[in-house]
């Protein structure tokens, strides 16, 4: 059911939308979720995936493998994750993309920033603040 009359429900815009999304727009849909313990320390289920994360894959030919994230390629909506890539016919190896949603995140890099994206979106925060709230 559409809710907001701003948003089009139809396929082809949503698709045309989605894959000529602006590089900003794409950090956002290129997340991924965390791991059960991450999700338990900082109460956030997903988080925008950055070079220097660690990351076990999912899904795919590559499942269980763990790695460091060396490059989000946004133009192309992969991840590189170190260790995981092919050789070519002529001997040099190139790393494979894998798509974010087929990935967890293990350990996070923070910083400032990222610190203050997981402060916001800590669940157990709203939690309390919608609990305090007493009308009588």
């Amino acid at each position: 059911m559409k809710l907001n009359p701003d948003v089009s429900s139809s396929r082809r815009k949503s698709r045309k939308h989605h894959f000529s999304a602006p590089s900003s727009v794409r950090r956002k849909i290129m997340s991924s979720s965390l791991s059960k313990e991450l999700r338990n320390k900082y109460h956030a289920r997903s988080l925008p995936v950055r070079k220097d994360d660690e990351v076990r894959i999912v899904r795919g030919k590559y499942k269980g493998r763990d790695g460091k994230v060396t490059q989000v390629y946004r133009k192309k909506w992969v991840i590189h994750v170190d260790r995981i890539q092919r050789d070519k016919a002529n001997g040099t190896s190139v790393p494979i993309g894998i798509h974010p949603s087929n990935v967890v995140i293990v350990s996070v890099k923070l910083d400032k920033d990222r610190r203050a994206i997981l402060d916001r979106k800590d669940r157990s925060k709203t939690a309390q603040s919608s609990d305090d709230i007493v009308v009588d």
